[in-house]
């Protein structure tokens, strides 16, 4: 019972999960989740444009671009940071930071807590599987 608390707090499946072809198609077009298990494991398909600086305090992402390209940022500082939901912050910019050029095939890891910011996005839009666990 010890065992199965700690590996649901980690963010680890509990279950199989299969997710059809056409589904993850039809979520990547809009974007969302494609699997949210109950042990902290969310995988999304999302399409998107660039946006403002992300910070989840929680939550650790692992993405993997399968189409378009990013000027994408991670660390630095915020510059004009609000929360707007529970252990969340978002900023309209950042300062510094370490910049990535993503593009179609690369993965990239953001621990919890670390800014991030699809800054440019030169293809129009952006589309990526994102791994999120749960600290």
């Amino acid at each position: 019972m010890v065992v199965a608390l700690i590996a649901a707090a980690a963010g680890l499946p509990t279950a199989v999960t299969y997710v059809p072809h056409d589904k993850v198609t039809a979520t990547m077009a809009k974007g969302g989740a494609i699997i949210e298990d109950k042990g902290g494991l969310r995988v999304l398909a999302q399409r998107r444009g660039t946006g403002e600086v992300e910070v989840h305090m929680k939550t650790n992402h692992v993405f993997i671009i399968v189409e378009g390209e990013a000027t994408f940022i991670t660390g630095g500082t915020l510059v004009g940071s609000k929360n707007t939901a529970p252990d969340e912050v978002r900023a309209a910019s950042v300062q510094g930071g370490q910049t990535h050029h993503l593009t179609k095939g690369d993965v990239i890891t953001i621990p919890a807590n670390t800014p991030h910011w699809f800054k440019e996005i030169p293809t129009g839009t952006i589309a990526y599987y994102a791994v999120n666990i749960q600290n």
